[in-house]
């Protein structure tokens, strides 16, 4: 028992206390100047009966919002590339730092897929390429292919660290024979190949279970407005209507799949996309929720569907960093929008792009793949960099497990922060200092306050 007051300084992180303590956790800090990142402070969150005229964040557990499923990235062709290629110990413990949640690894909990290739795969490819003026519909020719090298035993060897890992699949493109322009990049899928797409996107999800590898969700396309990445496929709100309506949603129904159905999967400047869908009855009873990117948009309009549709789930599924990577900018950007502003909002995962990739930001296909997305890791050989994306994701996926639960926290100026519960009954709560100068501030926990101080732009995870 520590009698008087006491103040611990710890680098640049500050936590006052005074007698009678009555509770102690974890504190773990990411500074962006690098001199902490997402280390543990030797110095608890330690709360006491003493008062003082900071701002204070009052978390508030008999306040409930929605369940999280994960914290993770995108599991790209070129991240899984990258990684079956290093010596069997190095791809090992990268594995154990990324996935497992003992010691300092951080406990990535959920991945998105693309079902083919995306734009930072080595070359574009769908499950059932043909030659010219081939089609077929019933999906005879279907198959994993290229995953096979690289993303399939990837992922098995993930599962294996972290069986509870959930996994997205999300498509850039149908295979060309069922697209207006016959190319990998734009154009939009043919009406008469609704039903054999539908059968596309069904037989992956069969294929990768026969793998061992469940798929929970998918999105019907990858960014549907936006039609000049390769690959690419542009489809309007009335079409994926369409789609899930006459084709999708019965076959997912007859074939007794459980996995989700997510809609939009692009910016979040148009809420009218998802909304329209939803708005439409015999669509939205096959649908699970709305996926959101942040290139556009503010990230309240994830809020805005949620209330005009409550019963259906929110994801954040894709964020990028661009090359260079500077933490200084990109931390309290990423951490202010999306861990604490997507999830104030209702989403139940927040996913960064992409997992991987050399200091050369490769790999990626030409024509309109991205030649400047930084990996949360970078991976030269068997030489691994740590990137603005994995201190983003750790401050939410070590300790905000799968199942857990966001709880009401109040917001002074200056301090954004959210709270959750996990399924163990402890209290987790990732506070952002976003203002130029070090401020202190308190926690108010259960009828007690802990003070603590960070600095500008500086990040905190503290787990009651």
């Amino acid at each position: 028992m520590h009698t008087g007051s006491t103040r611990i300084v710890l680098g640049l992180f500050l936590v006052s206390f005074a007698a009678p303590v009555f509770a102690q956790g974890e504190v773990w800090l990411t500074n962006p100047d690098k001199s902490a990142l997402f280390q543990k402070q030797s110095a608890p969150p330690t709360f006491s009966a003493t008062t003082n005229e900071h701002p204070t964040i009052e978390v508030d557990d008999s306040r409930t919002f929605q369940t999280i499923d994960g914290f993770g990235f995108t599991l790209t062709g070129g991240s899984a590339m990258h990684i079956v290629r290093m010596v069997p110990s190095a791809r090992a413990a990268l594995l154990r730092e990324l996935f497992a949640t003992d010691g300092t690894n951080i406990g990535t909990s959920y991945l998105r897929l693309s079902i083919g290739a995306s734009d930072l795969n080595e070359r574009v490819f769908s499950y059932d390429d043909l030659p010219p003026g081939q089609t077929d519909p019933e999906m005879k020719k279907f198959d994993l292919g290229p995953d096979r090298a690289d993303v399939i035993p990837v992922l098995k060897e993930i599962l294996a660290i972290r069986p509870d890992l959930k996994l997205m699949g999300s498509p850039w493109s149908a295979p060309t024979w069922m697209k207006t322009t016959n190319d990998t990049r734009g154009g939009s899928l043919k009406p008469q190949f609704h039903g054999a797409y539908a059968k596309y996107l069904m037989k992956y999800i069969q294929a990768m279970k026969a793998e061992g590898l469940r798929i929970d969700a998918i999105t019907i396309q990858n960014e549907p407005l936006h039609a000049g990445n390769n690959p690419s496929m542009f489809m309007s709100a009335t079409q994926q209507a369409t789609f899930i309506k006459l084709s999708l949603g019965p076959a997912f129904t007859a074939a007794k799949l459980d996995t989700k159905i997510i809609i939009y999967d692009h910016n979040c400047n148009r809420p009218d996309y998802p909304l329209s869908i939803l708005n439409d009855p015999q669509a939205a009873k096959y649908v699970d929720g709305s996926a959101f990117h942040l290139y556009a948009g503010k990230i309240d309009a994830l809020a805005k569907v949620h209330d005009a549709h409550p019963d259906k789930n929110i994801y954040f599924t894709e964020q990028w960093v661009g090359a260079p990577g500077d933490l200084q900018k990109e931390l309290p950007r990423h951490v202010r929008e999306l861990i604490i502003g997507a999830t104030r909002h209702w989403s139940r995962t927040v996913l960064e792009w992409n997992l991987a990739a050399n200091s050369r930001w490769e790999p990626h296909t030409d024509r309109g793949g991205c030649n400047r997305c930084v990996g949360a890791v970078t991976i030269d050989g068997n030489e691994v960099t740590r990137n603005p994306a994995y201190y983003i994701i750790a401050h939410g996926a070590k300790f905000v497990r799968p199942g857990s639960v966001r709880i009401a926290s109040s917001t002074p100026p200056t301090f954004p922060n959210v709270a959750f519960k996990t399924p163990e009954g402890r209290h987790v709560l990732i506070v952002l200092n976003n203002s130029p100068e070090r401020q202190r501030f308190n926690i108010s926990h259960r009828g007690k306050l802990a003070a603590s101080e960070l600095n500008s732009n500086s990040l905190a995870t503290f787990v009651l």
